[in-house]
């Protein structure tokens, strides 16, 4: 049977980047690469930790994203519950239907 990829999103207050980043970067039996945006958000349950954040309602944040295997990626996030307890990280897991390069 083929292995499933998936696509596994982590998205994180930018003060936690250089931790993720050390996290992904120490289990490259699972993730072999990653890309990370800079994007903004918020959410009802979000604590803005700067003045500025809480005047314009969001913050910065980072998102991780990596195509892996689906039973790499539940590893990774049983890891990252253990080795990161945060509730504002958040993950979420997407099929990928096809994965390649160009050459």
């Amino acid at each position: 049977m083929k292995e499933m990829n998936c696509c596994l999103s982590l998205v994180c207050h930018k003060s936690l980047e250089e931790r993720l980043v050390d996290q992904l970067l120490s289990h490259p039996d699972w993730v072999h690469g990653f890309s990370i945006k800079h994007i903004e958000g918020g959410s009802q349950k979000e604590k803005l930790p700067s003045m500025l954040e809480q005047v314009r309602g969001r913050s910065q944040r980072i998102q991780f994203d990596t195509v892996m295997n689906l039973e790499d990626a539940r590893l990774l996030i049983a890891h990252l519950k253990q080795a990161e307890p945060n509730h504002e990280i958040a993950y979420w897991l997407v099929p990928v239907l096809e994965f390649g390069r160009l050459a």
